[in-house]
């Protein structure tokens, strides 16, 4: 068994697949399938990427929904160095929004929480070693 996270778009996946190969230096990008002809032609039908060794899935809805993305859920990434945490805030936030700045919160020395400008939610966290 295999669990995978799995965004849904409503026409902008290609769009986040270029921000998030911006941020990460370690993006993959494992498939892209386009739909084709259509109202949504040219669109992702599915994408698989893999970021930090996670695979995550992502395409664009054909119907438009009342629902897009909330920060009750949230993609986790646990940065090497505060340089890495401060520039992946720097990519994901433009357009987007600072949930929690980058400080220090007790539970974390550095952390921020952020939504792109997609929607998709994501809590950086400076790792420190025990």
């Amino acid at each position: 068994m295999k669990a995978t996270p799995f965004l849904m778009f409503q026409g902008d996946a290609k769009a986040a697949l270029a921000l998030y190969a911006q941020a990460f230096p370690d993006f993959e990008q494992l498939l892209l399938q386009e739909h084709e002809g259509g109202e949504q032609a040219g669109q992702v039908a599915m994408a698989r990427i893999r970021i930090g060794g996670q695979e995550i899935m992502l395409y664009d809805s054909p119907p438009v929904h009342d629902f897009t993305f909330t920060p009750a859920t949230s993609i986790y990434i646990a940065c090497d160095d505060e340089d890495q945490l401060r520039r992946l805030a720097d990519v994901l936030a433009r357009e987007g929004a600072v949930l929690m700045p980058i400080d220090n919160y007790g539970f974390s020395a550095l952390f921020t929480w952020i939504v792109d400008q997609f929607g998709v939610s994501w809590q950086l966290n400076l790792e420190q070693e025990t």
